[in-house]
Parts: structure tokens; sequence; C-alpha cells
């Protein structure tokens, strides 16, 4: 393994997916995703990580270096080496991996779409982007697209002949969506056919040079619409229309008129669309009028599910070069010869400062891998559950973390490429090696789709409070019977942390609560962001408990590895060194300082 080469961790997705989830025997109750055993599941991740290693990752640095350019027209010319990598994903089906058959996908089960989403984005974010965001956008044409349009485009889409884009945001309205200003127009004796004005900024894949059509999901406001998010609908709008046989009509009035230049994902064409500035810009209502947030927020749960798998990708890529360099480059004697100028020369993977980074990272990585597979699979049992409790039960752990999957692994992956430069030393600062890319890469993640402050803005204003907080008091449940489990597996000191985390997460969530009942909502918000990052903690927790015992079962099964020891060796060092934040945060929360919201800050005097 070369520190400039992608490479994946087999033996830990192996270990994930067969051992400790058995995704093969879960799936097999499914009728739906019966036939999906292990050599199958297996067989579509090999060939996700041939992809990656043999063609997407030798794209990724000089796409980043190279970036993508916008001609007079409005045509986006996208980094070389692009348009054939797309063609190898069209004729793989990977845009439909995990669509209906029906839709023209290969019904793959969710966890084999977010195992391969990591390979992928692992290996060349900013690319894996364009088919991410078109399968995304798919899914909503083909389950809320008006008739004629909606399975038929659809299928194009997940084939990989037309793309598909999210477009929210605009000048001032990024965040605050319900400020949106994009009109949108009734065409007279034209039911469901609308004319768009305004334009949309920062659109991720807005343009590119390898499909025949885009198919963009805007947001806009019709005639006397309510204001706020309560008065915005959904359209569609094709860069090209199309004729009733699917062939390409003329260009649509949404045209290209400025791209970013970006921080990071250079090769991802950051687009402003304008909306019917020099030409009508035809589009076409999705379900009914002022229904826009709730029809989007389908596409916004499976991208901001998939912004985790990004976080935990670009960690997992991180760690795998640092590893690789850390064993590779050659500099110092042992600790214990330090004082001998003629002790042979050691790699720096021997060095005790260099093992907490690469430990710190590991232990990560292995757990945000463990919670983005179980969350997958939650999706599946819970699309299949036939009892009302059981699937409230499995739908509730979903929309309870996915804020947390969105926001802890996007922090968490950015802050583990921030390490792995400092691995590199003064080598990870510059461009002969990969992992300053992913750092500028992995910045985004914490901002788009919802900044992280939205997020926990989100799971404390709405996601604790649902069914009355059911859904917390499940995962504590679960999570405290967990415990229960490792300590009659032997892992007492391991389990009692973790447990102690999960009671003051319920403490802390139940004393913000109070603050809020009391009137003090902006002293709540204040300690979102930061009861978040308790709660990730303790999720990672809980996965990195569970895969101890799943190791330690299996050693006693087939014999001790160093991988399996890993495991163990994991659980102590995160429970150690990593949850103990947790408690931190929890006191400080506690504490109800309240000094950033004096009035005097920031404020002339």
């Amino acid at each position: 393994m070369s520190a400039t080469e992608f490479s994946v961790d087999t033996t830990d997705l192996q270990f994930v997916l067969f051992d400790q989830l058995k995704i093969h025997e879960s799936l097999a109750k499914i009728p739906k995703y019966a036939e999906w055993d292990r050599e199958t599941s297996w067989s579509i991740i090999e060939e996700a990580i041939r992809l990656s290693t043999e063609v997407l990752s030798p794209l990724n640095g000089p796409g980043d270096r190279q970036g993508c350019s916008l001609d007079g027209d409005g045509n986006v010319t996208t980094p070389d080496g692009f348009k054939d990598a797309w063609e190898l994903v069209k004729d793989g089906g990977w845009v439909g991996l995990s669509a209906e058959a029906e839709w023209g996908g290969m019904g793959a089960p969710p966890v084999l779409h977010m195992i391969t989403n990591e390979i992928f984005n692992g290996a060349a974010c900013a690319f894996w982007m364009y088919p991410g965001l078109t399968g995304a956008a798919a899914r909503v044409v083909a389950t809320f697209g008006p008739e004629g349009r909606n399975v038929t485009w659809a299928e194009k889409m997940f084939a990989g002949d037309w793309g598909g884009t999210m477009c929210l945001t605009e000048a001032g309205a990024g965040t605050a969506v319900g400020d949106n200003r994009c009109k949108a127009t009734p065409v007279e004796g034209q039911p469901g056919t609308y004319l768009l004005e305004g334009e949309k900024i920062f659109i991720s894949g807005g343009d590119n040079d390898f499909t025949e059509n885009i198919i963009h999901l805007v947001l806009a406001k019709t005639p006397g619409a309510p204001e706020g998010t309560r008065g915005i609908s959904l359209f569609l709008v094709p860069k090209f229309l199309v004729n009733d046989d699917l062939s390409i009509g003329e260009r649509n009035g949404a045209k290209v008129v400025g791209i970013e230049h970006k921080m990071g994902i250079n090769g991802n064409a950051t687009c402003t669309i304008a909306l019917g500035a020099e030409k009508p810009c035809v589009a076409y209502l999705i379900g009914d009028e002022f229904e826009g947030m709730r029809l989007m927020f389908h596409m916004m749960n499976e991208a901001r599910i998939g912004v985790g798998s990004q976080g935990v990708a670009i960690g997992a890529a991180a760690y795998q070069y640092a590893l690789a360099y850390s064993k590779e480059r050659i500099q110092g004697s042992a600790i214990e010869n330090m004082r001998d100028e003629d002790a042979p020369r050691v790699a720096i993977v021997e060095h005790p400062d260099v093992r907490r980074m690469l430990m710190w990272q590991k232990c990560q990585v292995e757990a945000m891998r463990s919670l983005i597979a179980r969350m997958a699979m939650r999706v599946a049992e819970a699309e299949a559950a036939t009892d009302p409790a059981t699937k409230g039960k499995l739908e509730g752990q979903v929309e309870l973390l996915v804020p947390i999957l969105k926001a802890h692994c996007s922090d968490t992956g950015f802050e583990i490429a921030v390490s792995a430069v400092q691995c590199y030393g003064g080598y990870g600062y510059i461009g002969e090696y990969p992992v300053e890319q992913l750092v500028r890469d992995a910045k985004i993640f914490s901002i788009y789709e919802g900044t992280n402050g939205v997020q926990a803005m989100d799971l404390i204003g709405r996601k604790l409070r649902m069914k009355g907080g059911q859904y917390l008091m499940d995962w504590m449940g679960e999570s405290l019977e967990a415990c229960t489990k490792a300590k009659a597996a032997g892992f007492v000191d391991e389990a009692s942390a973790v447990e102690k985390a999960v009671q003051h997460c319920g403490a802390t969530a139940m004393h913000l609560g109070g603050l809020g009942m009391q009137g003090k909502l902006a002293l709540t918000m204040l300690q979102a962001t930061r009861f978040q990052r308790m709660m990730g903690l303790t999720v990672l927790g809980v996965e990195s408990m569970n895969q101890a015992v799943v190791a330690k079962a299996k050693m006693a099964a087939s014999g001790e590895t160093n991988f399996l020891a890993g495991k163990l060796l994991n659980a102590k060092y995160y429970t150690a060194n990593i949850l103990p934040e947790a408690l931190f945060i929890a006191k400080s929360i506690q504490a109800n300082d309240d000094s950033a919201l004096d009035k005097r800050l920031f404020a002339e005097d």
C-alpha cells in the first residue's frame, strides 16, 4: 500500500457487514432483498473498489487542479477524464444501484448503497457528487413527479443518460429557504406548467458535459403564496425540453451564468443558474402547490445521510493514506534510543505521538462505518416491517440520528483529514500527497445540505420532541441494553463509560427541554451544537463497544488476529480518550452559561 494510492480496508468492511451486522442473514428475511446474499453483496463491493482504484482515484488530484470551466453559452466543461469515467459509471448501473427495478435500477439494499458511496467518495468525492445527486433527484422525480414525467424521466436519470440537481439556495436566502424569491407563474391553458423567474446559486453539479440533459429540482413561489416555507412549491426544470418520445428538444431558459471558484471539490461544477433571464424557463409542478418543502425533504434526508457517508469516506481515505505514509516514512530512532545518535532509524509509525494520531483516526473511522451501515440496514428493515410498532420504532431511530449522521460524521471526517496532514508533517501540506486535498474537499460537508448548526437545531428543536421524546428514550434503552451485554462479555470498564455517557445525554436533553419550557429559547439553541456533538460522541462509543463484543466472540471461535485485537483496543481507547469529552460537554451545558448572548458583545461603543 502506497501513501499516494487510494486503498480500501476490505477486512473491516467484511467485519462490519458480515460479522457484526450479518446483513446476509437480515436481508434474507426481507423478500425484496432476499437475493442479495453474501456472495452477491460482496461482488458489488469488489467491483466498486476496482472502479474506484483503477479509474476514479487517478482522476481526483488532476480534476482538483484543473477544475471546471464555463463558456459564453452557459456550458460547463468538466476535468479531463470525467466523461470517460461517467460512461463506466453508466455501464455499471451505479447511478441506479439502489433504485427500484421498475425504475430501471438494480434494487440493491440501502446498506450496499451506503458502503459503495463511502468507497466512491473516498476515491473522488468531487466526481461522485454528479451521480450521487442524480440518483437522489431521480428518486424524487419517480415518486412524486407529474404523470408522464415521473417514471420515464427517472429511468433516464437512473440510467445515467440524464443528470439531476437540487436547486434551493438563492443569494440572501441560503439556510433561510423561506426567503426564496424565485417566482413561478402558471401558463394559461396548460395545467401544471409554469414559467420560472429568478436565480439559484451554489448548485452542485449544475451543469456537465457528459449527460444529454439535466433535470433540476427547483423551489419557487407561485402568485399569492403564503410567506416563509409554507408558500414554497417544487418544480421540475429540464435543461433541454423533452419531447413526448423522450427525445431532446430545444434548450430551456435555465442557463448557467457562473461557476464558483472554491476551497475544494473543484472537479464539481458549483453553478449559478439564471431562470427565465434570456428566454422563458418552462417548469412542471411536482405534487401540489405549497408542498415544496415536504417533498424536497425526501431528497434532503437522503442527501444528509449521504453527506454523513462522505464524512466517513474522507476520514477513511485520510486514515489509510496516513497509515501507509507512517509505515514507509523513516525518521528518527525509537524513543528508547533517542539519545543514541548511532541507533537505527525507524518508520514514524513507531513514534508514540504518531501512534496516538493513527489510533484516534482508526477507532473513529471504524465506528462511523459501523454506524452508517447499521442505519442503512434500519432503513431497509423499517421499509419491510409489517408491524406498525416495529416500523415506527425503526423509522424513529433513523429520524433521530439523521442530524447526527450528517453533522458528527462530517465534522469528524474533516478532523481526521486534518490529523492525517499532521502525520505527514510538511509533506502533508503540499500537493505532492493527497491529504491536503481531502481537508479542502471535506470542509464543505459541514456546510451544505443544511449546515451542522441547522442539524443541531433540528435535533434539539424537533427530533428530541418527536413522539413525546419516545425516539430518544428508544435510543437510550437500546444503548443501555448493549452496555449490559458488553459487561457480560467482559467489557465492564468500557460499558460503564458508555452507560454513563448515555445517561448524561438523557439528563442533558431534559435540562435543555426545561430551559425551552421556561422560554429561554436562545440559551437552549446556544447549546444545540454542543449537545449534538455530545450525542455523536456517545453514539460512536456505543458502536465501538458493540464491535469489541463481536470481535471478542469471533476470537473465541476462530482465534486471535491483529485485526480483531484492534477492535478490542478501539473500544478501550475510545472510552478512555475520546468519550470523556461527552461528559465534559454535559457539565458545561448544565452550567447555563449565557455570556455569548450578552448584548454588549460585538456591539459598537
